[in-house]
């Protein structure tokens, strides 16, 4: 746990400190609004109830939809291929860098969930897949096309399965 975090800490940006900095800001002008106007309860009680929203919401959902947008990226699924005289599973796949940055790295997730008829429960796999395995692709330049391949192993299941692929870059 203690690794993630400090992962975390060191893969944020100018922006994410901005972010942060700014909800933190927004939070304490709402509790001082709320301060002040103490003796209409209810308006106290709005303020401090929305500057805790922003608190716990503005830093979270913005870190996500400002990485969305910052280091948008498309992955796609070329190929798939199971090995029988090994034990793996090769995907084959390209990323383009969609941005208006260039990016150092992408760490690209290929996630392998096993697949029913029932489509309800087909959705509830995809959640939790049963096999997975990441690459990273280092200095992907601005709207460029890298292809790559990921090999997934040991891969033993024999059933009906699916692959997704999707990419995270900074």
């Amino acid at each position: 746990m203690k690794e993630k975090l400090l992962a975390f800490i060191h893969g944020l940006i100018t922006y994410d400190y901005i972010l942060f900095g700014v909800s933190f800001l927004l939070f304490l002008l709402f509790i001082i609004l709320a301060l002040l106007l103490r003796k209409k309860i209810i308006l106290a009680l709005f303020f401090v109830l929305f500057g805790f929203a922003i608190f716990l919401l503005g830093p979270t959902l913005g870190y996500i939809e400002m990485h969305k947008y910052l280091f948008k990226n498309s992955v796609r699924l070329l190929s798939q291929k199971r090995l029988h005289f090994v034990e793996a599973l090769v995907v084959k796949g390209s990323i383009t860098n969609e941005s208006k940055f260039d990016f150092s790295e992408c760490k690209i997730t290929a996630k392998v969930y096993r697949v029913t008829k029932n489509r309800y429960k087909n959705y509830l796999l995809r959640l939790k897949p049963f096999q997975k395995m990441s690459i990273l692709e280092p200095d992907i330049p601005q709207g460029q096309t890298r292809e790559f391949k990921i090999i997934i192993e040991p891969f033993v299941y024999k059933k009906d399965y699916n692959v997704s692929l999707e990419g995270n870059c900074k």
